[in-house]
């Protein structure tokens, strides 16, 4: 379960520019990238990993988000969406519990958190690079319902969200971080990634 919490993160980390335009598929879909992530993850577990490169469709990361976002989302991050664009491209959305990171600390009056309340649309769009077992990720632009807002600002709620027992202070989301899985590269085209071992 968690190469397959790795991989799906690694697919959608960041993500598409609104809901709409991801296209969300069907439990079959999401079925079928289950098997998909049975798969890398069963090969890369291999003494010596079969070169292998497994397609992965939008619909399906999408479908696979809804159908087990309840499983694998942080409360607080409802409906997760992604649209996968050419050249290492992703954007996405979610609804995002802004209070809880908002009252999670002190915050000053000159805060931006002291603006941000409820629970709304958080959308961003990067580019994700990968080689030789290694990605990064690179923010282009993000909102929070619908106003654009610094990277610090989705820095903050991407480490609150990602908090647990191997990463107290959460993830920085533009940090390099080796794929897991023996994943050597993911390749992306309009809808579709490639993951290659």
């Amino acid at each position: 379960m968690r190469h397959s919490v790795l991989i799906v993160t690694t697919l959608a980390l960041a993500a598409v520019a609104t809901a709409q335009a991801a296209d969300i598929g069907t439990r079959a879909d999401a079925d079928a990238l289950e098997r998909k992530i049975v798969q890398i993850a069963t090969n890369g577990l291999a003494q010596k990993p079969a070169e292998k490169s497994t397609p992965v469709l939008e619909r399906e990361l999408n479908a696979y988000l809804q159908a087990h976002a309840g499983e694998q989302m942080p409360k607080g991050v409802i409906d997760p969406r992604v649209s996968i664009l050419p050249d290492g491209r992703l954007a996405g959305t979610a609804t995002v519990d802004l209070d809880a990171v908002r009252t999670s600390k002190e915050r000053g009056m000159m805060s931006p958190w002291a603006l941000l309340r409820g629970t709304v649309p958080v959308e961003a769009t990067g580019i994700l690079r990968t080689e030789k077992g290694v990605a990064a990720f690179t923010l282009e632009s993000a909102t929070v319902g619908g106003i654009p807002v610094p990277k610090s600002v989705l820095q903050e709620l991407v480490s609150y969200y990602s908090q647990g027992p191997n990463a107290k202070d959460g993830v920085n989301f533009e940090a390099p971080f080796r794929l897991p899985a023996h994943i050597r590269e993911i390749h992306t085209a309009m809808g579709r990634a490639t993951v290659v071992q």
